[in-house]
């Protein structure tokens, strides 16, 4: 069983656990993580189990308990459950700078993303500041982006930045330091169709997957759609943005009001359909004995190439999501290949995101 630490946010050590019954650890490239443990309520060092306490596997793996219930039946049950740490910045908002009706900002996306983090929870006020939290040096990767935010939560609002360019973020611990560290990633290509570093292929055949779920989904795709600016009636502004036509064109209405600039509608339809694009979802457990060995050979975030030759699929896709089971009978590993089904939650986040304020 993987040990796990228990520490408070000001790096104070309480204990160390090892015998639960179980631990999911959930790691998302684009968006906070989550965690849920369970183990006898009766073993050592679980009164540590406490709202805001840290669980810790590595520097970054890290889990903030938010939610603890206890079930009696041939025992006492404790099951605890929470985000990873980079889920602290759902506790912010993006807040505009005073006078401004936005914080507007058109730079590289990991310039955009160290912003909304730094203007929301580091040089902020001091009552919105997040204590121990700093920013790792901005090295100014990924595509430029134009991006204005109002009152939005800021991890989802970086989760949007960083789906748009591509990047990963993460917030680490520095135990010297006694930091979290918000820190931008960018993935590494290990597909077939690359040549620089050795390519890394799950495939049945080379029996390095279990079980696993592919999915090919339009429900909900758009490609075309008009954007709505400021204005009233034949006035406002519109843009059109997709070049589908005939049989596969597909629309959709963006409402933009917020936009002051006409010029940005063609920006905010590409990111918008974007979101919108074809669903390609490949799940999978991993075989953790397989050639490729995890965290080193490859890790949350690379782009691999999956391949099924009985459904006749290849795929080079990244990889946003893993979840890291512990049990006594063994570790396993399922990962997320490609763009997930959006769940209920997400549908409710987007539609909220969409509100004009």
């Amino acid at each position: 069983m993987q040990p796990i630490k228990v520490m408070t946010p000001s790096f104070v050590f309480l204990g160390e656990i090892d015998d639960y019954e179980s631990l999911q650890f959930t790691r998302r490239f684009q968006r906070p993580g989550e965690f849920e443990l369970h183990i006898n309520l009766n073993k050592n060092n679980t009164e540590t189990l406490q709202e805001d306490h840290f669980i810790v596997l590595s520097t970054n793996k890290v889990g903030v308990i938010r939610h603890r219930e206890i079930k009696q039946e041939n025992t006492e049950q404790l099951m605890v459950r929470g985000y990873t740490l980079q889920g602290i910045l759902s506790r912010r908002i993006t807040v505009p700078p005073d006078g401004e009706a936005y914080d507007k900002l058109n730079s590289n996306a990991e310039s955009v993303l160290k912003h909304y983090v730094r203007q929301n929870a580091v040089d902020s006020i001091s009552s919105r500041v997040i204590p121990n939290l700093i920013m790792a040096d901005d090295q100014g990767r990924g595509p430029v982006v134009e991006w204005q935010s109002r009152y939005k939560n800021l991890a989802e609002e970086l989760e949007a930045i960083a789906f748009t360019s591509g990047l990963g973020w993460d917030i680490v611990l520095d135990f010297q330091q006694q930091t979290w560290k918000f820190e931008v990633f960018e993935p590494t290509n290990r597909t077939v169709s690359q040549n620089e570093i050795p390519p890394v292929i799950f495939s049945t055949h080379f029996d390095n997957i279990k079980s696993h779920t592919f999915i090919e989904s339009s429900m909900g795709t758009k490609n075309t759609a008009f954007v709505g600016g400021q204005g009233e009636g034949a006035n406002r502004a519109i843009a059109e943005v997709g070049e589908s036509t005939g049989f596969k064109r597909v629309e959709t209405f963006i409402d933009a009001r917020d936009l002051e600039e006409a010029v940005n509608l063609t920006t905010r339809g590409n990111q918008k359909l974007q979101e919108l694009q074809k669903v390609f979802s490949f799940e999978a457990e991993i075989l953790t004995h397989g050639p490729f060995e995890y965290e080193k050979d490859w890790d949350l975030g690379d782009r691999v190439t999956i391949q099924d030759q009985k459904l006749g699929i290849t795929l080079d896709t990244p990889i946003p999501e893993i979840k890291e089971i512990y049990e006594p009978s063994g570790f396993r590993l399922e990962a997320t290949f490609g763009k997930s089904t959006p769940t209920l939650i997400d549908k409710i986040k987007k539609s909220i995101s969409n509100t004009i304020l």
